[in-house]
């Protein structure tokens, strides 16, 4: 069975709290059970270095995130886990991207812009502390994606642009050097869980309002209990729907116990009995978890070795013999092998190969060209993956099985003919 890939990163510059958990890590992890996802997490240090200028900053947090996921119950022999710099594949592939990557693109991301603008607006030269690191990090992103050919990547709406770009960069090095990468799709997790925090806007690291995950037990409650709550005393109705308190129980709990808690606060329950409710949901679920992260991060080379044992069997399978295949496709080849490829370039003519690409109908289309000429010519699709696909039968089958693809002036032996060259090459 054909598994869909789908790919997860999470950037390393802090320490794990209760809205990563519930907003991120409790979703991957229930997604990744499904037999028929190939589920890909990666801490994304890289990315992690364009913030971050602290290096025992950055080293800790890889350290805590891994423990988190861990802790949480990620299965690395079932799932494949992950540290971005232990894949050397990924930067040499976004240097490859770079060289294909449009730079006016690149000026639209949204990460850019915003330092462009608050430049503006200080008087500054547009480009004052921007880092080349900021500039390209669309490029990174799309090298993390394509080297595994991921199908889908989760992101939050403020990430679809990047997804966007990936698809750019991927299609430009496709329609130049051939069908090589699947082009991403991205899913946005509706109903993902934004918790509140302390001062009840969402919880985050940059209004330092949050509620560490595995905060020891004490320190636990202490933080609930001064979480921010309205004034209306015990025995006065209190409305659920805009209490700190009743949306954190509620993305701790079942729904029955939801309910239950709803009915309490419409009977006027007191803000300490609510809030030690919430704090013993949260630690019933928490607690074993924790337990589990004290014993992990106490042994940090047992970490390392799992992420550098999960690096090691993934590059094996996907990403060195992939680049092994780009390399040869932009050029960056084997000198020795330069007289025999001359002289065959002179006996046979030049390879078949497919282009996909996207035309202004919003369509997208492919072709099979050989040298100069059109072989073979789409119609429109209304997915590049149904375009994808239909290239893919053809190459399998080694021969034209729709004579309606021809383009004028071409026989069929002509394009069996280069497709079984092609099938052959690849084997």
């Amino acid at each position: 069975m054909t598994r869909t890939r789908v790919l997860t990163g999470i950037t390393t510059s802090g320490t794990p709290h209760l809205g990563n958990y519930a907003g991120a890590i409790r979703p991957a992890l229930e997604a990744s059970r499904d037999p028929s996802v190939e589920s890909f997490y990666f801490l994304a240090d890289y990315h992690a270095l364009i913030k971050c200028q602290e290096p025992a900053r950055v080293q800790r947090s890889t350290l805590e995130i891994a423990a988190s996921w861990l802790a949480a119950g990620l299965d690395p022999s079932k799932v494949w886990f992950y540290r971005q710099s232990d894949i050397p594949e990924i930067p040499e592939l976004t240097w490859l991207l770079t060289c294909v990557a449009g730079k006016g693109i690149l000026n639209r991301a949204h990460a850019y812009k915003a330092a462009v603008d608050r430049n503006r607006e200080a008087g500054e030269d547009d480009d004052a502390g921007v880092s080349a690191g900021l500039f390209m990090y669309p490029v990174l992103m799309a090298a993390d994606i394509l080297i595994f050919n991921a199908d889908k990547v989760p992101v939050g709406r403020d990430q679809i642009q990047h997804i966007e770009m990936a698809r750019d960069f991927g299609q430009r090095f496709n329609h130049l050097y051939g069908e090589h990468f699947t082009l991403p799709e991205v899913t946005i997790a509706e109903n993902v869980a934004t918790l509140p925090g302390l001062d009840g806007r969402k919880m985050s690291k940059s209004y330092d309002n949050v509620i560490p995950l595995f905060a020891p037990r004490e320190q636990l409650k202490k933080l609930i209990y001064s979480i921010v709550t309205d004034s209306r005393a015990l025995g006065e109705p209190k409305d659920a729907d805009a209490s700190n308190v009743f949306q954190l129980y509620q993305a701790f709990s079942t729904p029955e116990q939801a309910a239950s808690m709803r009915a309490a606060f419409e009977a006027g329950i007191g803000w300490g009995e609510a809030k030690q409710a919430l704090f013993e949901r949260i630690d019933a679920e928490i607690s074993p978890m924790r337990e589990k992260y004290e014993a992990l991060i106490a042994k940090p080379a047992e970490i390392e070795a799992i992420l550098r044992d999960g690096a090691a069997r993934l590059r094996a399978t996907y990403a060195t013999p992939l680049l092994a295949t780009l390399r040869e496709a932009v050029g960056l080849r084997d000198l020795s092998k330069a007289s025999v490829a001359a002289t065959k370039v002179e006996e046979r003519p030049a390879p078949a190969m497919f282009k996909q690409y996207r035309e202004a109908d919003g369509r997208f289309y492919f072709k099979l060209v050989q040298g100069d000429r059109v072989l073979l010519q789409s119609a429109g699709f209304d997915a590049p993956r149904d375009a994808g696909q239909r290239v893919a039968a053809l190459k399998q089958a080694g021969r034209l099985d729709d004579e309606s693809l021809l383009a004028d002036g071409v026989s069929r032996e002509d394009v069996d003919a280069a497709l079984a060259a092609m099938a052959e090459a690849a084997a």
